[in-house]
C-alpha cells in the first residue's frame, strides 16, 4: 500500500515538473535573446553603409547570433547630423542594451558621454588613444574597445597617389568638416610636419555646408595645379555626390576614402577596407555577449587596404595614369 502511494506521489511530481518544462524552456529562450544597438553616421537608405552593416550581420550570424532567434538589433541612422547623433546616443544608452556598435568619431564620442556602463565597440575611429576614447591600445579600460581606422601616414599615401596620377598637381586641399571630425586638425599638423618630398603645398579646406564645399573647390580651381584629398568624415561621405560633381565641373583630380565615391565618378580612393573592419568587429561583439569585458579587449588596427581608380574620370581629366599606379589598384572602374 505504501509503495502504491509513493508511486502516485512520484507520478504527480513528475507530471508537475513536466508541465513546468515548457515554461522553464520558454524562460531560458527569453534569457538568450540579447539586444545590440547600432548607431551609424549615415541615412538608412545609404547602400554603402547597408553593405558594411550586412558584413557585420553575416559575421555575427557565423558566430551563432541571428536576429529573431537569439539577438535583436536597435538601429539608429543619424544621416551624419550631430544633433541626431547625440540624441540617438542618449536614447540607446537608456535602453539597457548588451552592447552598442558605434561607427565613427562623432558617434563614439557621443556614446562615451551618454554611458559609462554599456559595452561599446567602435569601428572606423582614428587614433582612439589620442582622442581620449581609450586608455591604451593594449588595455582600453572602462567600457570601450574597437577597431581603429587611419593615421596620417595613410592620408600621406593618398596624397602621394594623387601626385603620381596627376603630376601637374602642386596645391592639395585637405577637405574635412572640423565639427564632425575635429581630429583632422591634428592630422593636418602631422602632415605639414612630415618631410615634403613631393614639393606640394597642402592646405586645409574646412567645410560645414554645401556653400562652403563649393567655395573651397572653386578656390582650388582658381589657379593651375589644384587637387584635393577627402579623408573619411561622416559629413563628406554624406555630401560626396556634390563634391564629386564639383570636382568634375572644375576639372580637379581628387582622392577619396571609399570605393563608392569612385563608382560615383571620383578619380580614386585609398583607405582601409571598412567592410572588413565591420566584419571583424562581430568577433568582439560576440566575446562581449559571452562575458568578456570590453576594457580587456585590445584595440585592433586595419589589416586590409584598398585602392580603386575610375579610368573614365581620369580620361575626362586628361590624365594618363602610369602603369605602376594601375597595377597596384584593387579595381579599375571603366
Amino acid at each position: 500500500m505504501a509503495s502504491h502511494i509513493e508511486r502516485r506521489k512520484f507520478l504527480a511530481t513528475l507530471g508537475g515538473a513536466a508541465a513546468a518544462w515548457p515554461l522553464a524552456a520558454s524562460a531560458q529562450q527569453a534569457e538568450r535573446v540579447r539586444r545590440i544597438g547600432v548607431l551609424l553616421p549615415a541615412a538608412a537608405d545609404d547602400p554603402v553603409f547597408q553593405t558594411r552593416l550586412a558584413a557585420f550581420q553575416q559575421a555575427l550570424a557565423g558566430l551563432g547570433w541571428s536576429e529573431g532567434r537569439n539577438v535583436r538589433f536597435e538601429y539608429r541612422w543619424s544621416g551624419g547630423d550631430m544633433g541626431r547623433i547625440r540624441a540617438y546616443a542618449t536614447e540607446l544608452a537608456g535602453l539597457a542594451l548588451d552592447v552598442i556598435l558605434a561607427n565613427g568619431t562623432p558617434v563614439i564620442g557621443a556614446l562615451k558621454q551618454a554611458t559609462r556602463t554599456t559595452p561599446l565597440v567602435f569601428v572606423v575611429v582614428n587614433d582612439p588613444v589620442a582622442q581620449g576614447f581609450v586608455s591604451s591600445v593594449a588595455h582600453p579600460g572602462e567600457n570601450i574597445t574597437g577597431f581603429s581606422f587611419m593615421d596620417y601616414s595613410v592620408v600621406g599615401k593618398g596624397i602621394e597617389l594623387l601626385k603620381n596620377a596627376a603630376p601637374g598637381v602642386s596645391r592639395v586641399g585637405f577637405m574635412f568638416n572640423p565639427d564632425t571630425h575635429p581630429y583632422y586638425e591634428v592630422y593636418l599638423r602631422s602632415l605639414l610636419a612630415a618631410p615634403n618630398t613631393l614639393a606640394l603645398d597642402v592646405t586645409p579646406a574646412r567645410i560645414r555646408s554645401d556653400a562652403e564645399i563649393k567655395e573651397a573647390i572653386t578656390k582650388l580651381a582658381a589657379a593651375p595645379g589644384g587637387g584635393f584629398i577627402v579623408p573619411p568624415d561622416p559629413f563628406t561621405t554624406f555630401h560626396r555626390g556634390l563634391i564629386i560633381a564639383l570636382a568634375a565641373q572644375n576639372q580637379l583630380p581628387a582622392v577619396f576614402a571609399f570605393r563608392d565615391a569612385v563608382v560615383d565618378g571620383g578619380l580614386m580612393s585609398y583607405a582601409p577596407d571598412q567592410r572588413d573592419i565591420f566584419r571583424r568587429s562581430a568577433a568582439y561583439v560576440d566575446r562581449i555577449l559571452k562575458g568578456d569585458k570590453p576594457g580587456d579587449l585590445p584595440v585592433q588596427a586595419p589589416t586590409k587596404y584598398e585602392l580603386f581608380i575610375n579610368l573614365k574620370t581620369a580620361k575626362a581629366l586628361g590624365l594618363d595614369l602610369p602603369a605602376s599606379v594601375l597595377a597596384t589598384a584593387d579595381e579599375v572602374i571603366e
